[in-house]
């Protein structure tokens, strides 16, 4: 075997016992990860030296995950979430930006420094949180897809910014001017724009449709079309990360792009696990002892004041105060960009090393926590809760405005809360039974969906007591509950009670261990569906093999 062949068996064996700790301690796996590069890489033990193939790695995984981003945001998402996003986006980055060069420069630094650190800080990594909103089923959430807008316009800042640094050039040194910088930004884009609506419109289709016929090449050629156009993207001036955004974004529109996500994301799981060592490797500690105190101002300023601008922004949009924590949260780190771009500045002159060390530690911390405020957002937010009213408009307006009032004021017999595929399922059949459902689901294209089929749906979360308040259950005799995690059941049991609610309460369970969970949160029946369809489908096949033996013995002659 080969030198780099050993030290990535040593990687992944490393990586699987300290995944498995991870996971066994409920701490977030892509800790473990940095984790593992921290300790194998030059700041540890040194004991991998294939830099390069671990970089080709991660390139590819964000690459494949960027590309998986675009593949899901059609044209029907951006035009739902499309204002607040820009808003979001925009006026965190202004936020963020401005006090951020007051507070570095109250910590003594030079004004260029302070602006490249406040810019550096206005970056959140898409590949983090994207990952953890994956791993916890809230990607399609409402604050997940304004999450992904609001990044998505981040990303395209960061782009933006690595272009102008790159038109300035080095300070004192002939440079570009500032209008012939505009007119080449705005000539890329338009270029881009164009040649996107022609792929889009007239030449992707047909390709599709022709590879579909292999399920294994439509693969190949989905990761060779981001790859293209990431190198693409890269070779106008643009970035790697930018190109394969736009490559799945190409497809959003197909018949395909469900299916081609379905056989890329185990892909995209395993290459991200380089990504996450890589960045572990890179972290140069060096030069940290000095910045400890004002690593942890700048962490504080970015843990805290990031998502309280998103809130108060997503607030005054008319926006729960649930859905602008949850997304707030999403902030409150930076960006594996945030580190590159202080890197450019120094190889231009424009900062020092400190800079660098600065930004790398601040990256570190806030990394790690805000990974675990994200996974137990939930949680932080019941916490937190009566001290968020201030976030919240008395009337709501754009959450309200995607909710149904029931048909004809009809008491519904059953309200199932999650209309996924065995929720949606569910009350589908319950319908067919002449039984009157109301859904409740988080998502509001699963909601206008389900209304499109003629279910009574609504959008609210369900988790939330001044929504449950808001829903005709005061006679409804069942509650079902499909939601995914305890956290999110507990949530609901609670806001029921809360408002006196009654009746008969079912929980859905994904295995015996999750309903063993369940049982715990009070007196609730506990729905298995995948033991009742076993035992139904056995039933039934014994049903089937006894007439076929019956029919066997009248067509023996005696």
């Amino acid at each position: 075997m080969t030198q780099p062949f050993d030290e990535f068996a040593l990687l992944l064996i490393v990586t699987t016992v300290l995944g498995a700790i991870a996971v066994r301690l409920r701490q977030p796996i892509l800790i473990a990860y940095i984790v593992v590069g921290i300790l194998l890489g030059p700041a540890g033990f040194s004991l991998v030296s294939a830099h390069d193939q671990i970089d080709l790695l991660a390139q590819i995984g964000i690459t494949v995950l960027l590309f998986v981003v675009g593949l899901k945001l059609d044209l029907r998402h951006i035009r739902n979430i499309g204002p607040v996003a820009l808003a979001t986006g925009l006026g965190q980055l202004s936020f963020t930006i401005v006090f951020g060069f007051f507070i570095v420069l109250a910590l003594g630094k030079g004004w260029l420094e302070a602006l490249y650190v406040a810019v550096a800080l206005t970056f959140s990594s898409t590949i983090i949180i994207v990952k953890l909103l994956s791993d916890k089923r809230e990607l399609d959430s409402l604050h997940g897809r304004i999450a992904v807008g609001f990044l998505i316009v981040q990303d395209l800042a960061v782009v933006i910014a690595m272009m102008v640094m790159g038109g300035l050039g080095g300070m004192g040194e002939e440079s570009v001017s500032g209008m012939t910088l505009v007119l080449t930004l705005l000539a890329r884009l338009g270029g881009a724009a164009l040649l996107l609506f022609i792929l889009m419109r007239y030449v992707l289709p047909r390709i599709v449709d022709t590879l579909a016929r292999s399920q294994e090449l439509l693969m190949i050629f989905a990761i060779a079309w981001g790859t293209a156009l990431a190198a693409a993207g890269e070779f106008a001036g643009f970035s790697k990360e930018a190109g394969a955004f736009i490559a799945g974004f190409s497809l959003a529109s197909t018949a395909y792009r469900e299916a081609i996500s379905a056989r890329l994301t185990s892909i995209r799981d395993f290459l991200l696990l380089f990504f996450f060592i890589d960045l572990g490797a890179k972290l140069d500690f060096s030069t940290l002892g000095d910045e400890i105190s004002s690593s942890i101002v700048l962490s504080l300023f970015v843990l805290i004041g990031n998502p309280l601008i998103v809130m108060a922004i997503m607030g005054y949009m008319g926006y729960r105060k649930r859905t602008g924590f949850l997304a707030g949260l999403t902030v409150a780190q930076i960006s594996e960009f945030s580190i590159i771009f202080v890197a450019m500045g120094i190889s231009l002159g424009h900062v020092g090393p400190n800079t660098l060390g600065l930004t790398t530690l601040v990256g570190l911390i806030t990394i790690a926590l805000s990974s675990y405020m994200i996974l137990y957002s939930h949680y932080l937010y019941a916490w937190l809760a009566p001290w968020l009213g201030l976030f919240e408009r008395k009337h709501p307006f754009r959450e309200l405005a995607v909710e149904h009032t029931p048909r004809d004021g009809v008491r519904p017999d059953v309200a199932i809360f999650g209309l996924g595929r065995y929720g949606s399922r569910l009350a589908h059949s319950l319908r067919k039974q002449d039984i009157q459902v109301l859904g409740v689901d988080f998502d509001p294209e699963v909601v206008r969906a389900q209304q499109n089929q003629g279910l009574d749906a609504r959008f609210g979360d369900g988790e939330a007591p001044d929504y449950v308040e808001s829903l005709p259950l005061a006679d409804v005799p069942w509650v079902v509950s499909t939601l995914p995690d305890r956290a999110s059941n507990h949530a609901l049991l609670n806001a029921l009670a809360e408002h006196h609610y009654s009746g008969q309460i079912a929980i859905v369970a994904r295995d015996d261990t999750d309903a063993a969970s369940l049982r715990t949160l009070g007196r609730v029946e506990i729905i298995l569906p995948f033991n009742q369809a076993a035992d139904f489908a056995a039933l039934d096949l014994a049903a089937r093999i006894a007439a076929s033996e019956l029919n066997k013995d009248k067509e023996t002659p005696s």
